[in-house]
C-alpha cells in the first residue's frame, strides 16, 4: 500500500473513533441496582418480565423478582446457579440450574413454589450439569445443557443427546434451532434435528450468544468471537457496522429491538451499542455513561420500551424511553445553568462557568445532537438574548455580543441579567439591558451598540424586567417589590404590600399573553391601571389559586411553564381545559432562584439546571402515559407469629392478577389483624407513584393519598371484605383497582355451633327453672302452714308479751315519775347550792371589809377607840358567825344533793381537810377558778396550788383530769 493512501486510511480512522466517542448530548437516567440492594447473588445471566410487569433475573442465587418496591430471591432446591428462566404458554417460569429442571408456580397462598421435574428423567440421565438455555416452542418447553435437551411435553420428558456439544439453543422465526459443535446450526423438526447451516459454512471459532428477530423473515445473531450477523433461511451474512470502530472480535451477548429502524446489542467488555438497521452504530453506553461496569450478560426492553441490564456485577435500568434527559458534558464541568439561546444553526448555553457552543442539524429532538461542545468563554454567565437579530451575552463582567461564536464586549461597567427590545416594533433599535445597577438603555445602530444611560434615578439590581405594551418597564426585587419605570420620568414607583401585593416579598414580574404579570407568594396578580394598584388575576386565578409561584414562562403552543418551590410544572392548553402536568423528575434539580425554561417547540423544551440543563421532549412525554398497572404482593395476617396469606400471585406466575371466587380465604377470628403490601411495577416513575386504599366492609371512603407501599389493619370485626387500591402517577392517571377478598369468620362463641348449645342451654334453663319453681312452690305452701302455726302461737306470745309490757310500763311510769320528782329537788337544791355559795361569796367580801376597817382604825394613830366603831366591828363579827352557820348549812345540803359526797370523800381520804372539801364541793358545781378564788378568799394563784395539793392527796396521776376523776366518785356513789 503506498504510504500516501496508508496516512490517508490512518486518519480517516482516527476521525471516526472521535466521531463515535461523541455521544449524544442527552444524557438517559440510569438507575443503577447493587447486589447490596437485591440481596442476592453478583452475576445475573437472564431477565424477563411477567403481564403486570414484575421482573424476574436469572441469578447465581437463584430466580430474583423485582415489583418495583420489593426485591425478592426464589433459589432453587439445590441452591444452584440458574443461567436461564423462561415462560411456557401454560403461564409457568421454567428455570433450570444445575441438575435440576422444573417451573416455578403459585401455591395455594399464592406464594411462589418451585416444582421439579428430574424425577421424570431416568436416573443415569439426572446428572446432566447446567442448564443453560430454556425455550418455549409450540407449547413444549426445551431445556439445553451441554450434552443433553430435553423436551417437557404433556408431563412427559423426551431426551435429545448432543452430537457432540449443543452449544445453543434459540427461536429463529418460530423455529427451534440449536448449535451443535460438530453438525453447526440445526433446526427441530417433528421430533428430530435437520441442518440448517453446516459447520462448514460458519465461520472459525463459530459460537452463538443469542438469537433475535430483525426482520419478517431473518434474524439477528450475535457470537463471542466473530461479530453479529443477519440469518434468513439458511443464510448466514456479517451485519457490516460501518467501520465505527466496534470491535466484531469482542464477545457480544444479546441483542434487541429498540424501535422499528434500531437495535441494541449488548457486550462483555463495552456496555450495549444503538445501532441502526443499516448498521450505523448511534450510541454507545458503558460504565462511563453510568452503568455499574460495561460487562453486560444479558439486556431486555421492558413493557414500557425501558431497558434492563443484567451485569456481570449488578443490574441496571436505563429509561431509555423518557422523554427527560440530561445535558451535562464534560466540558461543562457541572456547572449551574442560566440560560440558553438558538442561534443561526447553534444551541449556545450560559452557565456559572462560561458560555458553550453546540452546532445543531435538523433534527426533530434535539437530544440526539452530537457532543460537539465549545467553550467560547469563561467565567459567570447569565444569559443569552436573541434581540433584534443579534445574541447578546450578560455576565459578571459585562455585556457581550456574540459574532462568529466570538463575544465582542459592548459594556464592561457591570454586571448584566437580561435584554429586551423597548418598542413593539421587531426592528426596533432601543434595548432595556437590567444589570446590577438598575436599568440601561443601548441604541443597536449601524451594528454598534449606543450607551443611552440608565432609566430614571432606579439604582436597584433589575435581575427580572419586562416591558408592557406601552413601553413601561417592570422591574422587580424579590425583597423590595415591583418597580414601574417609565422613559419620561426620572421617578421609579415602588410597588409592595400596601398597593395590593400579597407581600413585599417574593414578587418576579414575567409577561404572559403579552400581558405584564407578577408571581407571588399567593398566585398570579396584575397591575390595573385604573386604581394603580396590583390585584389577583382573574384569569388564572382559577388555574393557579394561592400557589407560591417563583417562574412563569408561556411557550409558543400557548403553554404556562411555571416553577412552585423546587419542582416545575406546565399549564397544558392543548386539550379543552387547561391540564397541569408535572414533572417530578426535575424536582431539586432545576437552578433555584436562577429557573429558567426554553421553549423552542413540543419536541425541544431546555430547562436550567443545578448542574448543566435537561432537555423534554414535551410531545414525547405526554405521549409516554402508560397504563398503570398494581398489585397486592402480599398479604399476612398479624397475630403472635406472622403468618402469610397471600404471596402475591393468583392462579399463575404469568397471568392477569384477578382473585378467583374459590381463592377467597376463610380466616380464624384469632387473624383478624392484616398486614397488606402493594406495589406498581413503573419503574421509572417509582417516586411519582401514589397508593389510595379502601377496605369495603369497614372504611367509610377512599384514603388520602400516599407514598407508602403498605397498610394494617388491626381488631377487624367478623365478616366480608375486600381490600381495594389503586395508584396514580405525577400526571393524576390512575390504575385499575386491583382487590383481594377475604371473610373473617366469627369467634366461637358467635357461630351457629355455639348458638345451637346457646339454645339447648336456655330450654335446660328453663325447664330446671320450672322444676325449681316448682318444688319452690311446694316448699312455699308447707311453709305458710308452718308460718300460720308459728303465727297463732306468737300471737299468744305477744298478747302475753303485751300485758306483762303494760305491767312494766305502769312500773317504769312510776319510777319514771319519782325519777323526776327527785331531779326536780335536786335541781332545787343545787339551786339553794348556788344561792349560799353566792351568800358565801358576800360574806367573804364582808370579812375582807371588817379587815378593812380594823386596818383603817389601826393606822389612825388614835390611842383610844371609839366605842361607836368597836359596836361596828361586833356586829360585823357576829355576823361572821352566821357566815360559818351557813357554810355547815350548805355541806347539809350538798351532801343530801350529792349524796353525801363529801362524806365519802373524806371517809375514802382522811388526810384532806375542810378547805380541801370546800374546793372539791366547788368543783363539782362546775364553778370557775375566779369564782372559788372569792369563795375561799384566796387568789386564783391559790387556787391552782390547791388544786395542785388536792390532786397530791387523792393520788390523781397527771394524765387524769381532776374534775373527771371527782365526778367519777359522785357518779360511783349515786349508783
Amino acid at each position: 500500500m503506498p504510504l500516501r493512501a496508508f496516512l490517508f486510511v490512518i486518519v480517516i480512522l482516527a476521525n471516526v473513533q472521535v466521531l463515535f466517542a461523541q455521544a449524544y448530548i442527552g444524557q438517559r437516567e440510569t438507575i443503577n441496582y447493587e447486589k447490596k440492594q437485591y440481596n442476592a447473588g453478583t452475576q445475573n445471566w437472564k431477565i424477563k418480565q411477567d403481564a403486570q410487569g414484575r421482573m424476574y433475573f436469572a441469578n447465581n442465587e437463584g430466580v430474583l423478582v423485582y415489583d418495583g418496591a420489593y426485591w425478592q430471591l426464589y433459589p432453587l432446591p439445590n441452591k444452584t446457579i440458574v443461567w436461564s428462566i423462561e415462560f411456557g404458554n401454560d403461564k409457568r417460569l421454567y428455570a433450570g440450574g444445575q441438575d435440576e429442571i422444573g417451573y416455578f408456580s403459585p401455591d395455594k397462598n399464592g406464594l411462589l413454589t418451585f416444582t421439579s421435574l428430574k424425577n421424570l428423567l431416568p436416573k443415569a440421565d439426572q446428572k446432566f450439569s447446567d442448564i443453560w438455555d430454556i425455550v418455549c416452542n409450540d407449547g413444549d418447553i426445551f431445556f439445553r445443557s451441554r450434552t443433553r435437551i430435553f423436551r417437557y411435553s404433556n408431563n412427559q420428558i423426551t431426551i435429545y443427546p448432543a452430537y457432540s456439544a449443543w452449544l445453543y439453543m434459540g427461536l429463529h422465526q418460530k423455529q427451534l434451532i440449536v448449535h451443535d459443535e460438530q453438525k453447526g446450526v440445526l433446526v427441530y423438526k417433528d421430533g428430530s434435528w435437520e441442518t440448517l447451516i453446516a459447520k462448514s459454512l460458519l465461520p472459525n471459532g463459530f459460537y452463538i450468544t443469542s438469537i433475535s428477530p430483525f426482520n419478517k423473515t431473518s434474524s439477528l445473531i450475535t457470537t463471542a468471537k466473530n461479530g453479529v450477523f443477519i440469518l434468513t433461511g439458511n443464510q448466514l451474512k456479517p451485519w457490516v457496522f460501518n467501520g465505527l470502530g466496534i470491535d466484531n472480535g469482542q464477545h457480544f451477548s444479546n441483542a434487541v429491538q429498540l424501535d422499528a429502524n434500531s437495535f441494541l446489542i449488548s457486550t462483555y467488555s463495552n456496555g450495549i451499542y444503538q445501532v441502526n438497521r443499516d448498521g450505523t452504530v448511534v450510541d454507545n453506553i458503558s460504565k462511563k455513561d453510568g452503568l455499574q461496569n460495561s460487562n453486560v450478560h444479558t439486556l431486555l426492553m421492558d413493557n414500557n420500551h425501558n431497558i434492563w441490564l443484567g451485569l456481570d456485577n449488578g443490574i441496571d435500568f436505563i429509561a431509555y424511553n423518557n422523554a427527560v434527559k440530561h445535558i451535562n458534558p464534560t466540558v461543562f464541568k457541572d456547572g449551574g445553568g442560566f440560560s440558553m439561546a438558538m442561534y443561526k444553526s447553534s444551541l449556545y448555553f450560559a452557565l456559572s462557568n462560561g458560555i458553550y457552543q453546540l452546532p445543531i442539524n435538523p433534527i426533530a429532538d434535539l437530544s440526539y445532537t452530537r457532543n460537539n461542545f465549545r467553550s467560547l468563554s469563561e467565567g459567570l454567565s447569565w444569559n443569552l438574548s436573541v434581540v433584534n437579530g443579534s445574541l447578546l451575552a450578560g455576565s459578571d463582567d459585562g455585556f457581550s455580543e456574540i459574532k462568529n461564536d466570538k463575544l465582542v464586549p459592548v459594556d464592561k461597567s457591570g454586571g448584566f441579567w437580561l435584554f429586551h427590545s423597548l418598542s413593539k416594533k421587531a426592528d426596533s433599535s432601543l434595548i432595556a439591558a437590567g444589570n446590577y445597577y438598575g436599568v440601561r438603555l443601548f441604541e443597536h445602530k449601524d451594528a454598534a451598540f449606543i450607551d443611552k444611560g440608565s432609566v430614571g434615578n432606579f439604582k436597584e439590581s433589575a435581575r427580572y424586567l419586562e416591558i408592557d405594551s406601552n413601553n413601561t418597564i417592570w422591574t422587580s426585587h424579590p425583597y423590595r417589590g415591583v418597580y414601574k419605570l417609565s422613559l419620561n420620568s426620572q421617578q421609579a414607583k415602588v410597588y409592595t404590600q400596601a398597593e395590593g401585593l400579597p407581600s413585599t416579598l417574593n414578587n418576579f414580574v414575567f409577561k404572559i399573553r403579552n400581558r405584564v404579570v407578577v408571581a407571588t407568594e399567593k398566585g398570579v396578580y396584575e397591575y390595573n391601571r385604573k386604581t394603580d394598584r396590583f390585584m389577583i388575576s382573574a384569569e388564572f386565578k382559577s388555574i393557579f389559586g394561592t400557589r407560591s409561584l417563583r417562574y412563569l414562562k408561556q411557550d409558543p403552543a400557548g403553554n404556562i411553564w411555571f416553577v412552585q418551590g423546587k419542582s416545575m410544572a406546565v399549564v397544558d392548553y392543548s386539550h379543552h381545559k387547561p391540564n397541569i402536568i408535572n414533572f417530578p423528575e426535575l424536582t431539586g434539580r432545576i437552578l433555584s432562584g436562577f429557573e429558567n425554561v426554553y421553549p423552542i417547540n413540543d419536541n425541544n423544551v431546555f430547562v436550567s439546571g443545578e448542574n448543566g440543563f435537561y432537555h423534554i421532549n414535551y410531545a414525547k412525554y405526554k405521549e409516554n402515559i402508560h397504563p398503570l398497572q398494581i398489585y397486592i404482593r402480599k398479604v399476612k395476617a398479624i397475630a403472635n407469629t406472622d403468618s402469610l396469606l397471600f404471596g402475591g400471585y393468583f392462579g399463575h406466575v404469568n397471568d392477569d392478577g384477578r382473585q378467583s371466587a374459590a381463592s377467597t380465604p376463610s380466616l380464624s377470628y384469632l387473624w383478624n389483624s392484616l398486614h397488606f403490601e402493594y406495589s406498581s411495577p413503573i419503574f421509572e416513575e417509582q417516586s411519582n407513584v401514589e397508593y389510595s386504599y379502601f377496605l369495603d366492609g369497614f372504611d367509610k371512603e377512599w384514603s388520602d393519598w400516599s407514598k407508602k407501599s403498605e397498610k394494617d389493619y388491626t381488631n377487624l370485626p367478623a365478616g366480608n371484605y375486600t381490600f381495594k387500591i389503586r395508584a396514580r402517577n405525577h400526571q393524576n392517571n390512575e390504575s385499575p383497582v386491583s382487590t383481594y377478598s377475604f371473610t373473617i369468620n366469627p369467634p366461637w362463641y358467635q357461630t351457629l355451633w355455639a348458638y345451637g348449645i346457646y339454645i339447648l342451654l336456655v330450654i335446660s334453663l328453663l325447664y330446671f327453672f320450672y322444676k325449681l319453681q316448682e318444688k319452690r312452690h311446694v316448699r312455699n305452701q308447707e311453709k305458710e302452714l308452718l308460718l300460720q302455726r308459728q303465727k297463732n302461737e306468737e300471737e299468744q306470745k305477744r298478747m302475753a308479751y303485751l300485758h306483762q309490757l303494760e305491767l312494766e310500763i305502769a312500773e317504769t311510769e312510776v319510777v319514771k315519775l319519782r325519777n323526776e320528782k327527785l331531779e326536780t329537788e335536786i335541781e332545787y337544791k343545787n339551786s339553794e347550792l348556788a344561792s349560799a355559795a353566792m351568800n358565801l361569796v358576800q360574806k367573804k367580801e364582808f370579812l375582807l371589809k371588817v379587815k378593812e376597817e380594823l386596818q383603817r382604825l389601826n393606822k389612825s394613830g388614835q390611842d383610844m377607840v371609839d366605842a361607836v366603831e368597836i359596836k361596828k366591828i361586833l356586829r360585823l363579827l357576829s355576823e361572821e358567825k352566821k357566815i360559818n352557820e351557813e357554810w355547815e348549812q350548805f355541806s347539809v345540803h350538798f351532801n343530801k344533793v350529792h349524796a353525801d359526797f363529801l362524806t365519802v370523800l373524806k371517809e375514802r381520804y382522811p388526810t384532806i381537810n375542810q378547805q380541801e372539801l370546800k374546793l372539791c364541793a366547788y368543783l363539782i358545781m362546775n364553778l370557775s377558778s375566779k369564782e372559788i378564788a372569792q369563795l375561799m378568799a384566796i387568789s386564783v394563784r391559790g387556787v391552782e396550788i390547791s388544786r395542785y395539793r388536792l390532786r397530791k392527796k387523792l393520788l390523781i396521776p397527771t394524765e387524769v383530769n381532776l374534775f373527771e376523776f371527782l365526778f367519777d366518785i359522785q357518779r360511783e356513789i349515786m349508783k
